[in-house]
């Protein structure tokens, strides 16, 4: 079987891979050419467990393969994934732009049936302007060939999207189509074999299911963090709330951590375009506004605690920050607490150093020489007057407190992951402050 995947970036990558693992023939398509040259030569644009092998050797295999152009392998393919990038405009929505190319690019070149599946996440009702570009397209030719659209939402979880695309605890295809319909199940079959987890919907259920999805993990991490500032306000631990309410089987154990805010590619962006298409259908998404203003709070959590610790004066205080990504295993910083928290800092007056095991490069990019970059965890906090953990690495965990305590000018810890033991960094002589 023969697929194309347009979009190189973590969703299409990804994708294009696990499928070249199960033995079908990729094209995996992108307008970049400097990205597509890398590629080319072995180097994966993005950091994800396991990818970079499994890439290489499905290059070498034959079955995953990268060009420019979709013209040129449109003959050939059965299906075309677009996974190109819906970024939010300025008002939260989906930016369609890309996605309506893709679809006008396969509506000017198609010979034969073709089905066109959407796997980025995009709003309710875009399935119909997909399928409205493809058809102006054919009609600019006075062509009749057949084509259906589906929509076919990804939920991978960076640091695990490999694993999650190879053992997916469910495949959401919408589709009108039944002949779309056996070809998406003959593709995922060798997903299946353990067992059938593919969930077939109309096209626009399986659009709004990865919005709902993301935005009901995003709503109880706010929750969470709510519980969590009430807390200590009332003098309550949000770590013994948590397993409390996670023993309840109607609510569960997973997304209940009280931290410093989310961040990410998924998570802001569709709660905000989710807001954003409530109100083009005359509809207020209460708890989803609540949602991002916690979370937006939260995230100078640190901040304002590190302020009130220091009775509203930080100018010249050295802090270390343990962590830059917006969770461990991954160099993403897209709406990454640790963006706002430098910020902060900075324009406090406070000297930054910083440490993430595999976030610096992007650090670099993103904000320059804004802060001091360190070499490992330990050389962060040399002189700091205050070290914040910021991204919970598993480096992170254990850290040898007594040097810790030796190189640090100030024992001073901010837990923003709630993953270290109060008594523990006490008696290490350490003054320790958590969330909630």
């Amino acid at each position: 079987m023969n697929i194309a995947i347009v979009g190189t970036g973590y969703v299409g990558l990804v994708s294009g891979t696990c499928f070249a693992e199960m033995g079908i023939d990729v094209t995996c398509v992108d307008i970049d050419p400097h990205k597509i040259d890398c590629l080319l030569r072995g180097e994966i644009p993005i950091y994800e467990p396991g990818l970079e092998n499994m890439v290489k050797r499905n290059v070498e295999a034959g079955r995953l393969h990268f060009t420019t152009d979709l013209s040129s392998c449109l003959d050939k393919v059965e299906v075309v994934f677009s996974a190109v990038g819906t970024p939010p405009d300025e008002d939260g929505s989906a930016d369609l732009k890309y996605v309506l190319a893709v679809a006008k690019t396969f509506g000017q070149h198609i010979k034969k049936y073709t089905i066109l599946v959407t796997k980025s996440t995009v709003p309710v009702g875009t399935a119909q302007k997909v399928k409205a570009a493809i058809q102006a397209e054919l009609d600019k030719r006075g062509e009749k060939i057949d084509f259906d659209v589906a929509s076919n939402p990804e939920f991978l979880k960076e640091g695990a999207a490999v694993k999650d695309f190879m053992t997916p605890d469910r495949v959401v295809v919408g589709t009108e189509s039944e002949r779309a319909r056996k070809i998406m199940q003959r593709l995922y079959k060798p997903f299946m074999l353990s067992g059938e987890r593919m969930i077939f919907t109309d096209i626009s259920s399986a659009e709004m299911i990865k919005y709902a999805a993301n935005s009901m993990l995003a709503t109880r991490i706010s929750f969470m963090n709510d519980i969590a500032n009430l807390c200590e306000l009332v003098g309550a631990d949000v770590n013994m709330v948590r397993k409390g309410i996670g023993s309840d089987t109607r609510i569960g154990k997973k997304f209940l951590y009280a931290g410093c805010g989310y961040g990410g590619s998924c998570f802001p962006k569709d709660v905000k375009a989710l807001i954003k298409t409530a109100e083009q259908n005359g509809y207020e998404m209460k708890v989803l506004k609540a949602v991002e203003e916690v979370n937006e709070k939260q995230k100078s959590i640190l901040f304002e605690k590190l302020l009130k610790h220091y009775g509203g004066e930080l100018n010249g205080e050295t802090v270390a920050l343990w962590g830059l990504a917006f969770k461990p295993e991954t160099d993403d910083m897209r709406e990454a607490p640790a963006v706002v928290l430098i910020d902060k800092l900075t324009a406090a007056g406070c000297t930054v150093k910083v440490y993430d095991p595999i976030a610096m490069k992007e650090c670099r990019r993103r904000i320059g020489n804004k802060v001091i970059y360190c070499n490992d965890m330990y050389d962060a906090a040399v002189d700091a007057d205050v070290l914040m953990l910021v991204t919970e690495w598993k480096e992170f965990r254990m850290p040898d407190w007594s040097t810790l305590h030796e190189v640090m000018k100030q024992p001073l810890i901010f837990d923003g992951r709630n993953i270290y033991d109060r008594e523990e960094t006490v008696e290490h002589g350490f003054a320790y402050y958590k969330i909630g």
